[in-house]
């Protein structure tokens, strides 16, 4: 991987980013990565090694159950007739605690309809109580959500349709757990990032029956879809893929994710729950990026829905011929879709829904001149451009859950 493309990853990190984790090292990282959107697309045509390297750690490295080869056919959406989503996200927190009395009412007076709840969260924790004694074996439950059938009838009541957040290979708690299921260090401790998080392993059939079983109680628990982000390798990951002792196999990281993918769509399709994979809005613009093992085109080939992240943000000056996006979020939205579409239409039937991560939340680290203060104008504004490009969902980030009022979801 080269350093731009690096340097773009481990900016970004994913849906999950926190407002106050930006700063001015951020903002100069994108700059420094993504002056000239051309440079980057030049340079990243080849932007990793497809092996892998280190010592094995746990008994397998050949995810288990078998789903077919890449080619095969992807199944079909088990809900053909689901609504077109419009959606927030809603941290654990929110969802137990008395700010899920505001959202509701959000959702009850607007056109948003859904909520993004997150049921195992950035740093591995399960947020119910769970009974399944595998669950609580191989991970952590925290009740950050105390009663769980309570908020399901909630959502219920509230005719809310329920999507179920799964953070994947971002997991502190199942690293510590498990070492053996991450990536260790040379000295033997286990490897975190500049942020102090650790990942388990994409390689390990273990990690994905793990995730695959949280998704199946979520399922149970009555999720209509289920969402899994941080489906990749770490950031920077082939910088250290040699060094690190891990499980393995002769498989390019970019199949392995694809591989997880495809076999979580065949182990829930058959439970009529949707499966949707968030990715970075980047991806759509560049080639695969093979260092953390995401291929867009390869992910949102056995997916029912892919959800592009493209705040405005996180675009720098020149990104769709717009000097500042943060301040023309019409301009950077169309320009994120144009491309989005260029490369999933050649999936043709197998194209998922497109339903895109929308920014509500100011993005103050940019600098001055270089942002605006985000509300109910530039909400619509991105909203308006999705519509225009043919889509007609998105979800709404805002870390601390405080949303726009007075927007007009239906532009």
């Amino acid at each position: 991987m080269n350093i731009t493309w690096a340097l773009l990853m481990m900016t970004l990190g994913s849906v999950g980013i926190q407002q106050d984790q930006h700063s001015a090292n951020v903002t100069a990282a994108l700059q420094a990565a993504a002056k000239n959107p051309a440079i980057i697309a030049q340079n990243s045509t080849n932007p990793g090694q497809n092996t892998t390297g280190g010592e094995s750690v746990a008994a397998s490295a050949t995810p288990a159950p078998q789903t077919g080869g890449l080619n095969s056919a992807p199944l079909a959406d088990p809900q053909p007739d689901a609504p077109k989503v419009k959606g927030i996200y809603v941290t654990a927190y929110s969802a137990g605690g008395a700010r899920m009395e505001q959202l509701l009412n959000l959702i009850d007076s607007t056109e948003l309809n859904s909520m993004v709840i997150d049921i195992k969260d950035d740093a591995g924790y399960i947020t119910y109580k769970t009974d399944n004694p595998e669950l609580q074996q191989m991970g952590e439950p925290k009740p950050f959500i105390g009663d769980i059938n309570k908020l399901m009838e909630r959502l219920k009541q509230h005719q809310v349709y329920p999507i179920a957040r799964i953070v994947v290979f971002k997991d502190t708690v199942l690293a510590k757990k498990h070492p053996e299921l991450s990536f260790v260090n040379p000295d033997g401790t286990i490897w975190k990032n500049k942020g102090g998080d650790s990942f388990v392993n994409p390689y390990n059939e273990n990690v994905w029956k793990y995730n695959v079983d949280i998704a199946k109680e979520a399922v149970k628990l009555g999720f209509k879809e289920i969402q899994f982000d941080y489906v990749r390798f770490p950031e920077g990951f082939e910088k250290r893929a040699d060094t690190l002792k891990y499980t393995k196999s002769d498989k390019a990281r970019i199949d392995i994710i694809a591989d997880f993918v495809k076999y979580a769509k065949a182990e829930l399709n058959p439970l009529g729950v949707r499966v949707s994979v968030d990715i970075f809005g980047y991806a759509a613009s560049v080639p695969a990026a093979e260092g953390i093992g995401q291929d867009f085109v390869k992910i949102s080939k056995n997916v029912d829905v892919i959800s592009p992240m493209v705040y405005p943000s996180h675009y720098t000056t020149g990104w769709f011929s717009v000097k500042d996006p943060d301040k023309d979020p019409y301009a950077t939205i169309k320009g994120s879709m144009v491309d989005t579409h260029k490369k999933l239409d050649p999936l043709g039937s197998y194209k998922p829904v497109i339903r895109p991560w929308i920014q509500d939340f100011t993005a103050s680290w940019l600098g001055s001149g270089h942002y605006v203060k985000y509300g109910k104008q530039q909400v619509e504004d991105q909203v308006r451009a999705l519509k225009d490009q043919n889509v007609d969902e998105f979800l709404l980030w805002n870390a601390n859950n405080r949303y726009t009022a007075d927007v007009n979801y239906g532009k």
